[in-house]
């Protein structure tokens, strides 16, 4: 299985932005589906963002569209989630993930197999 570990989060306030990496071991990328989750304080995990395996394409929760980004760096083996126009709303832990099974990860969470640890982010107004 896969390893992740996330960086990047922080105290920023609303209107700010943030990168968030998540460096992986070697090949995850080539046989993993990659993605972004997070869970607000007393809320469930939410998806966020992913990238298919095969083709790169990504996806987005629709309040995240237009202002977060994913991509990634193969030489790095480096995901990221690029962050602007940060909200309050923004404010949780988040996650990398992968999942293996499948060419895109679920935004329901299903089947992924790996979590990394999580970063916080933390957006005052």
């Amino acid at each position: 299985q896969p390893q992740l570990a996330e960086s990047g989060g922080g105290l920023v306030q609303a209107g700010d932005s943030l990168r968030l990496s998540c460096v992986v071991s070697e090949r995850t990328f080539i046989d993993y589906a990659m993605g972004w989750f997070r869970q607000a304080p007393g809320k469930e995990r939410e998806f966020v963002a992913g990238m298919e395996r095969d083709t790169d394409i990504t996806f987005y929760r629709d309040s995240v569209k237009g202002r977060f980004t994913i991509s990634k760096d193969n030489a790095k083996n480096t995901l990221y989630l690029q962050m602007n126009r940060l909200k309050p709303e923004d404010t949780a832990v988040y996650y990398c993930v992968a999942s293996g099974a499948v060419p895109r990860v679920s935004i329901y969470g299903h089947g992924i197999d790996r979590w990394g640890k999580g970063t916080l982010v933390t957006v005052s107004s």
